[in-house]
């Protein structure tokens, strides 16, 4: 009679190349829970759903910070120059032949010459602190997060009238709407014999702006240049020329030709002096937030050991029939790797897939939470912004979903190796 085991051995040896049909036939069986094998399931789509959210909750994370970085950054230098040029050695008389010469430098887009001053404002409702500045109209229409934002009102003929333009916070919080009278009160007045007196003027608002940051749009009142100087007792010059520039990233290498262009002897301070310590707490709490949100992906990944562990543990018959059938200990390591394998790849993706979806509709989930609650979620007032702001940076949506795959594949190693280690003999010695 013909020997017919070294047929069948050899045939499952050949039909057991690396990664070979056979194997992927296995690892997808064992993935496919029967009745007895509910539990070991379970765990295993606990560990999908882990790995998917995980790597969702740190791509929408990561997109909102960076967001909010992103914004945060256009509002402040939108409105605020990326350079600053104060006078040291006497007032800024000659700032139009200044400015003139800063806008001839390579690389700078324009430069805007002003006069600033803190002042009281009220109505007959209340009153604010607000921040003065005196622009020319001319200097007004190059901001265009003030000129591109105007609610209502216009500023045409803004130079040759007394109007003024506020933040749409400040005019609601003191009652006002376009061609009410706005009341400045300065401290550095008039000087009488009795001492300096406060200069008290109104001033029709003639356009209300709404920048989408709570602390300009609640704060912020712009004058006419010339009137500004009148009201702050500054005839003829000007406190600060702020200089708008391409490439802000890079405000650094025009410093010496901006303070060879002054001709005199200036202080200049760029925005990254001036908002240093906030950028620097922002970019900690993004790296924090990081670090502790990778902890989800790798609780996620150590499900994935205990669910193999358990596979291999009730599998251990079905191990050591495959061994007796000519399958080797790499083809039985193959075969748990890949159902370990397909567990963290498949809830990657689903996590990466979730993610993106949320960030593209991060502001209308934002709205029905806030409405299914009641409460103000993302409070402007407390977060600056008016909007919850998602931008995905590709490198480091890359960088998450290969940390996660990584993290999924070494998971599976260590019980794909203890199947391969299992040896028939003591697989079948009970059964």
């Amino acid at each position: 009679m013909p020997n017919t085991s070294i047929p069948v051995s050899a045939t499952a040896t050949d039909s057991t190349t690396p990664f070979s049909a056979f194997e992927r036939m296995i690892a997808g069986r064992y993935l496919r829970a029967r009745r007895k094998e509910t539990f070991i399931s379970i765990i295993a789509g606990f560990s999908f759903i882990g790995i998917m959210l995980g790597v969702a909750t740190l791509i929408i994370v990561m997109a909102v910070m960076n967001g909010f970085r992103a914004e945060l950054l256009d509002r402040i230098l939108g409105i605020n120059g990326h350079m600053i040029v104060q006078p040291i050695d006497g007032d800024l008389v000659d700032y139009k032949a200044i400015s003139d010469r800063i806008n001839n430098i390579e690389g700078v887009r324009y430069s805007v010459s002003l006069i600033e001053g803190q002042a009281l404002v009220s109505s007959g409702i209340g009153g604010s602190g607000a921040l003065v500045r005196g622009v020319s109209e001319a200097d007004l229409r190059k901001i265009k997060s003030i000129s591109d934002n105007i609610k209502s009102g216009s500023l045409d003929g803004f130079d040759s009238g007394e109007g003024v333009a506020v933040g749409i916070r400040l005019a609601n919080k003191l009652g006002l709407l376009l061609n009410d009278k706005i009341t400045l009160i300065a401290p550095e007045g008039d000087v009488t014999p009795f001492g300096t007196t406060p200069r008290v003027k109104a001033y029709p608002i003639t356009a209300i702006f709404e920048i989408g940051m709570s602390e300009y749009d609640s704060s912020f009142i712009f004058m006419p240049l010339g009137e500004a100087q009148l009201y702050f007792n500054s005839e003829n010059h000007v406190s600060v020329i702020e200089i708008y520039v391409d490439k802000p990233d890079k405000i650094g290498e025009l410093r010496k030709p901006i303070e060879a262009a002054t001709r005199r002897q200036v202080f200049l301070v760029d925005w990254k002096q001036r908002n240093s310590t906030f950028f620097q707490a922002l970019e900690v709490e993004r790296n924090v937030m990081f670090f502790i949100l990778t902890l989800i992906v790798l609780v996620a990944a150590l499900n994935i050991i205990s669910g193999l562990t358990m596979l291999v543990k009730d599998k251990g018959k079905d191990i050591a029939i495959l061994r007796t059938m000519g399958a080797t200990s790499g083809s039985v390591m193959r075969i748990f790797f890949m159902t370990g394998a397909a567990i963290g790849i498949f809830g990657t993706l689903a996590g990466f897939l979730l993610g993106v979806v949320v960030c593209e509709n991060v502001e209308r989930i934002r709205q029905f939470f806030s409405w299914l609650s009641g409460t103000t979620i993302f409070n402007p007032e407390l977060y600056f912004l008016s909007q919850l702001p998602a931008e995905m940076d590709v490198s480091e949506t890359i960088t998450i979903v290969s940390m996660a795959l990584i993290l999924s594949l070494i998971a599976t190693l260590f019980p794909a190796w203890r199947a391969a280690k299992l040896e028939p003999v003591e697989a079948l010695r009970y059964e």
